[in-house]
């Protein structure tokens, strides 16, 4: 793997267009655009308040930036940067807007989430839809833009509105038989819905009855031996390097660290490391608290919050648990590739880890000190991605898969 140099970088706001051509990067009030391939400044835009949420249309033509505790939302244009336009929710508040798939409308929730207000840039008009529920991921929409799906919260019961995009009419509208819903993603397909609960598991519903299909449990002890079980370990250069060994670092990265970073695959049966809940305060630690679907639909990831090391891989095709890759530190984001069912996963650490079905692998991030990877966002083409600390953000580029693939498989991988 090849790093970039480093940038500066707020509020962990990096995000690549759509089309894949542009890398958009917030340092407080200003927005910065730049080229993929020479990372060089294309626009600085120059916003009323520090930024607090950036976000591309799909056709990456404008860029969103919202700033929430002014109630304002500004937009830009990329093909005309003289145009601009300005959303004032006033005494209504905002804590949240995105784009809809069209990319001619925003969507905007107030404070208290009493409602959605969906700002046409087109006509000018404004829709409203109620009983938005406060929740991690509350909107998604299907990847052909013709739905939306809406976690509602009324007379203390959850619900699922779904919505057509074209004109924002109700389609349908059921119950999801949770407790406290936390978040819906819809498949890249469009065919299933997923619900996941702050005290439950996950569930699969299907798309045309709106029935549970399945529940994924996640227990602390994993018994059985068709299950692959990855755990990270530290490993001392001293020792021996071999198939371990990291790419060198660029000239004036600076030294690597005392010890590196390996996967030993687990006999069954196993113990996953826990956390237990303090239930008597608000937000336990517990529940799904992560889940992404593979683009190919093949796979599913999850974390459960109780047991925050533990990545979770599901096989969407048999519904059964496929691996599981137990890390030294909390997992903080994980994200599939766009092209491929490769799964980039960071801890706070200075450390990338990759899984994919042929197996996992770990590369050290070089870097002036350490340089602590809080999140991470993929390249359309899946070529590359950005690595993000608190302060700074570098992108890394991949080798080909043919590489990437030998190096997983010696490091333990399985078909």
């Amino acid at each position: 793997m090849n790093f970039s140099e480093v940038f500066k970088l707020s509020s962990l706001l990096c995000k690549f267009s759509p089309d894949g051509k542009y890398l958009a990067s917030c340092v407080q009030y200003r927005l910065v655009v730049r080229d993929v391939n020479t990372l060089q400044i294309l626009q600085l835009y120059t916003c009323l308040d520090q930024i607090q949420h950036i976000e591309w249309s799909a056709d990456s033509l404008f860029i969103l930036c919202a700033m929430y505790k002014r109630g304002l939302v500004q937009v830009w244009s990329l093909e005309q940067p003289e145009w601009h336009c300005k959303i004032d929710e006033g005494s209504a508040g905002l804590v949240a807007s995105c784009w809809s798939p069209d990319g001619r409308h925003i969507l905007n929730t107030t404070e208290f989430h009493l409602r959605i207000t969906v700002w046409s840039l087109c006509t000018k008009s404004v829709s409203y839809i109620k009983y938005p529920k406060a929740c991690l991921q509350g909107i998604t929409f299907t990847r052909d833009g013709r739905y939306m799906a809406l976690a509602e919260r009324r007379d203390c019961k959850d619900y699922v509105s779904i919505f057509v995009c074209s004109d924002w009419q109700l389609l349908r509208h059921f119950d999801t038989d949770t407790q406290d819903l936390t978040g819906i993603e819809w498949a890249p397909n469009g065919c299933v819905l997923a619900v996941w609960d702050t005290c439950l598991e996950v569930r699969i519903l299907n798309h045309v009855t709106w029935k549970m299909i399945t529940e994924f449990g996640h227990p602390a002890a994993i018994n059985d031996p068709k299950i692959v079980v990855y755990k990270e370990a530290e490993k001392s250069p001293q020792l021996g390097l071999g198939c371990l060994s990291f790419p060198p670092p660029r000239a004036g990265a600076g030294p690597l660290p005392s010890s590196e970073s390996k996967y030993e695959i687990a006999s069954v049966p196993v113990s996953l490391q826990t956390l237990k809940p303090v239930t008597d305060r608000a937000n336990p630690k517990i529940g799904i608290g992560m889940l992404a679907f593979s683009p190919d639909s093949y796979f599913l990831a999850t974390r459960n919050d109780n047991i925050p090391n533990a990545v979770w891989v599901w096989d969407i095709q048999k519904l059964r648990l496929f691996a599981v890759l137990e890390q030294l530190s909390p997992v903080r984001a994980f994200q599939w590739d766009p092209q491929q069912p490769r799964l980039a996963i960071c801890t706070g650490g200075s450390r990338l880890y990759l899984w994919s079905p042929a197996g996992c692998m770990s590369v050290q991030v070089p870097g002036e000190g350490d340089f602590a990877v809080l999140s991470l966002c993929w390249h359309l083409s899946g070529d590359s991605m950005a690595l993000l600390s608190k302060d700074h953000f570098c992108l890394c580029f991949l080798e080909t898969e043919a590489v990437v693939g030998t190096a997983c498989r010696q490091l333990g991988g399985h078909t």
